[in-house]
């Protein structure tokens, strides 16, 4: 009786922990490792306006979740400033929040505008990118993704 009773709790007590967990991952678009942007540099977007791998030896964790770089220059950048280097919607796809849904990314599709990026869904079937790119009122997409976002950043993936 006494393993059982034991068993139950630690059940318990992992089942708390998991929940607690994906409640810190809702708003970031993380794998299992709590890896931000597939691996990509934060800095390397914002500053360089390019997609590149991180790597692990150049990491930082801000807010729960890891995040790569490609030097320990960049690393520096960012612990310098991190709220500045996050991904908008937390690194989900922005046309997806415009639409009301977290879509995964490729991080190689990307925006960066008014000291910020955005990324975005590609796959065989649809380039996010472009069906942003073709709404030609980055305004709007904004204010109504800003607005789905603060519902859409409390709802697991």
């Amino acid at each position: 009786m006494k393993n059982l009773i034991k068993t139950a709790v630690l059940g318990l007590v992992l089942i708390m922990n998991s929940a607690v967990f994906a409640q810190d991952k809702m708003a970031n678009n993380v794998d299992n490792s709590s890896i931000a942007l597939e691996g990509y540099s934060p800095v390397s977007y914002l500053d360089l306006e390019l997609a590149q791998q991180g790597n692990k030896a150049y990491k930082s964790e801000y807010n729960k979740v890891v995040y790569y770089f490609t030097s320990s220059e960049q690393k520096a950048t960012f612990d310098n400033n991190p709220e500045k280097y996050l991904p908008q919607y937390g690194g989900f796809c922005a046309f997806g929040c415009y639409a009301g849904a977290k879509f995964r990314i490729d991080p190689n599709k990307f925006l960066v505008e008014d000291g910020k990026y955005y990324l975005y869904l590609n796959n065989v079937e649809l380039d996010a990118k472009q069906l942003w790119l073709a709404e030609n009122n980055h305004t709007k997409l904004k204010s109504v993704a800003d607005k789905n976002w603060k519902k859409l950043s409390k709802t697991h993936n």
